[in-house]
């Protein structure tokens, strides 16, 4: 398969087009601990790092029924801007994509919820894709499909058309249930035929005959 000129690229958010590791384990931990319980071990931290915050919350409190409530609570209270000075933009994203956008669709799937307005705002996201859909946005959040195909959707485009960027099991794994190809980025783990480094090698994929 050739992904040169494809019409449609679909971007995950964290991991790929921003590192959040830092942001998201000092937002989760802070959850945790007024909640009442331990910081997160790696393992959860690798869990919330791909899931939706309801999912990741009912997570880290599944053994902890006593604290949900009050967990969820904490959540309400908390403003993500206070963890974006953690986050840092990938190495030529912008550069990438804003090259992208000149004769392709870009757009975003993400599994961020109600910290995805304010990334937006305050990075000019919407600068740079014609679409941007998250877990706010559907009923059945990644892996599930229903986000691809919502963008495929409002951007008239057939899955033939469309590739996906991803960095975890669960972009693998979305990527399959809508059907299209996937370029997994910094994870060589991935089941896919398509691995990038850097936006640099994106380009590369998307832009240059094979």
């Amino acid at each position: 398969m050739d992904l040169f000129r494809k019409r449609l690229i679909i971007f995950d958010c964290d991991g790929v087009l921003f590192n959040s590791l830092e942001a998201n384990r000092a937002f989760y931990n802070q959850i945790a601990t007024q909640a009442g319980r331990a910081p997160l071990t790696q393992d959860e931290m690798a869990f919330c790092h791909m899931h939706t915050a309801f999912d990741s919350i009912n997570f880290l409190f599944k053994d902890y029924p006593e604290l949900i409530q009050k967990a969820f609570e904490v959540y309400d209270k908390i403003d993500y801007a206070d963890f974006l000075q953690y986050m840092t933009v990938e190495p030529g994203m912008v550069e990438t994509v804003s090259r992208l956008k000149k004769d392709r669709l870009t757009a975003i799937s993400t599994n961020r919820s109600t910290t995805m307005p304010k990334l937006i705002e305050l990075y000019n996201l919407d600068s740079l894709f014609h679409e941007i859909v998250c877990a706010l946005d559907v009923e059945r959040p990644k892996p599930h499909p229903e986000g691809i195909e919502l963008i495929l959707g409002r951007l008239g485009c057939d899955r033939e058309d469309a590739v996906y960027v991803g960095d975890s099991k669960v972009d693998e794994d979305t990527a399959r249930n809508a059907d299209i190809p996937l370029i997994a980025y910094k994870n060589r783990q991935l089941d896919t035929p398509f691995h990038a480094d850097s936006f640099d090698d994106i380009a590369r994929l998307l832009c240059e005959k094979s």
